[in-house]
């Protein structure tokens, strides 16, 4: 069955996209952490990351780092965090978040509730340094 990740990426589902090209896609986490919290994924469908041959780890690692800059543009903060923890979804995914502290990457704290509308915004705000 297909991850929730791959019904995105096959247009099934919604998703706030900040960018793509033929084999990755970046994506407002819908559940952020912080403002601007953004999802990169491979489009194709593997759960761990380290499952990934080098080639596809690699371009995934270089398709963030070309968001990250417009992340941080948009939202600004002191740094943008990297994180792969990999047990919510079941298909590899770089969670890229701004970060003025340490505890904006804690996975354990209560996620940010923000509207459709408001998700639709910073996905244009960011495209937009792009």
């Amino acid at each position: 069955m297909s991850t929730i990740f791959t019904k995105i990426v096959n247009g099934e589902i919604p998703c706030h996209k900040i960018a793509e090209d033929e084999n990755y896609l970046a994506f407002l986490d819908i559940t952020p952490l912080a403002e601007g919290h953004t999802l990169v994924i491979p489009k194709k469908e593997i759960d761990y990351i380290f499952d990934l041959d080098d080639d596809l780890l690699a371009g995934l690692m270089i398709f963030a780092k070309k968001i990250a800059p417009a992340l941080q543009q948009a939202v600004p903060c002191r740094r943008i965090g990297v994180s792969v923890i990999g047990l919510e979804v079941p298909h590899t995914h770089v969670h890229l978040i701004p970060l003025n502290s340490m505890n904006d990457i804690n996975f354990t704290r209560e996620k940010m509730k923000v509207s459709q509308e408001e998700l639709k915004a910073i996905a244009e705000k960011i495209t937009s340094f792009l």
